[in-house]
């Protein structure tokens, strides 16, 4: 998903300044538009641009939790807006966030409204927050929206650490295995090359072929390095691209392990965050265009998308999540039962909490299918190296026994 920097004018007449995450830019416009801007300008931002514009770490879901949390344990003590702001960006740790707060400040001093102040920085404060406090504030419950979002973020901050967890160990046996390949490759190999030469027999393919890369790897290393960082680089950006994209999002679907916890954490996030909304009072339109942004895999964002306009057609939503195919018969069971009985909003949260729970189970169940294979993997890259080594001893071994 790109980054593009935006200048439009709100809905009071405000130019405003801003970064946003968008497939494409008339996907921003529409976006921007659907909130009631203006929009002037769009531009893709780089690396470089995008850092200059913005400066510090974008803030993570537990930064967003403490503020929500702090924002209405402050405002409820009977602190003004004004007075928490100030207070809550001078204790802040996150830079980008601390720059937002003040901006956010100085937005309300003038006469803006929290939510409208929000939404001019949605480079750092996401939709789903801005579309909550504006909820809250047209109903008189500010404190009570900030609390629900405080948990909304603790519960997204959980499941993002637990699928990080997951990918945490095959990582560094990866790179483990990757530092170990290439040590045999330079340094060991190569001290027995010339006592392979001094046997003067004919050595198998498997030790031509180590040999062979060991060679490569100690006259081309400044070749061969560059080609590595040039292919790390082009993937990363192919996955940003619109056939990069769905074709990861593909493979995660298609693998069985991963496929069971991509599909269990996209059913807690949807239901959670589309539990909320609700709650909040968000139009149903509305609050699952809002979902559908949140998501990760771009197949489940599609298909909430798609969903959108069947809602706006009056088909309920239960029926495109079932049609859609990628969620679990339970998911769409339960929200059909939901909106037949009118508590829709109960629904989604035992949804949520059942497969919160899910997620846990479903990381423990990868990380124990995966390291087996991932030691077995490990097993034969080192078997390969020992046996390129030993056999040419075993050869000459078997010649002074055939004596």
């Amino acid at each position: 998903m790109a980054t593009w920097g935006f200048v439009a004018i709100d809905k009071n007449g405000k130019e405003i300044k801003g970064s946003k995450e968008a497939d494409t830019e008339e996907k921003l416009v529409r976006e921007l538009k659907g909130q009631g801007m203006t929009v002037l300008n769009v531009s893709a931002q780089n690396a470089l641009t995008k850092d200059i514009s913005i400066g510090g770490k974008k803030p993570t879901s537990r930064d967003l939790s403490v503020f929500c949390r702090q924002f209405a344990s402050i405002t409820r003590a009977g602190v003004t807006i004004i007075a928490t702001l100030n207070m809550l960006a001078e204790q802040t740790e996150n830079v980008r966030l601390q720059k937002a707060l003040y901006a956010v400040k100085a937005d309300v001093e003038k006469g803006e409204t929290f939510a409208d102040s929000l939404a001019q920085h949605l480079d750092v404060f996401p939709e789903l927050l801005v579309q909550m406090v504006r909820a809250g504030e047209a109903s008189g419950s500010l404190e009570v929206a900030m609390e629900r979002m405080a948990l909304q973020f603790e519960r997204s901050a959980k499941t993002k650490a637990l699928v990080k967890k997951a990918m945490i160990y095959p990582i560094v046996v990866i790179i483990v295995a990757i530092i170990v390949v290439i040590v045999m490759l330079v340094k060991v190999i190569p001290s027995y090359i010339d006592m392979f030469e001094q046997l003067g027999t004919e050595l198998p393919g498997i030790t031509l072929a180590v040999i062979a890369v060991s060679d490569f790897m100690q006259a081309k290393w400044y070749i061969l390095v560059p080609l590595i960082i040039a292919a790390i680089v082009g993937l990363r950006l192919f996955a940003k691209t619109y056939t990069g994209k769905h074709l990861f999002g593909q493979v995660q679907l298609k693998i069985p392990a991963v496929k069971n916890l991509v599909v269990k954490s996209a059913s807690a996030q949807m239901s959670r965050t589309l539990s909320t909304l609700l709650t909040a009072g968000v139009p149903l339109v509305e609050a699952v265009d809002i979902v559908a942004d949140t998501m990760t895999n771009v197949w489940f964002k599609e298909a909430l998308k798609d969903a959108v306009e069947q809602v706006m057609a009056g088909v309920p939503l239960s029926q495109p999540v079932e049609t859609c195919g990628l969620f679990p018969p339970m998911v769409y069971h339960m929200m059909h039962i939901g909106e037949e009985a009118g508590s829709t909003e109960e629904m989604l949260n035992k949804l949520a909490d059942y497969y919160e729970e899910e997620v846990e189970l479903a990381v423990q169940s990868l990380m124990a299918a995966m390291e087996p294979m991932i030691i077995i993997v490990l097993a034969g890259i080192v078997g390969i190296m020992i046996a390129a080594v030993m056999a040419p001893m075993v050869s000459m071994y078997d010649a002074l026994d055939s004596i």
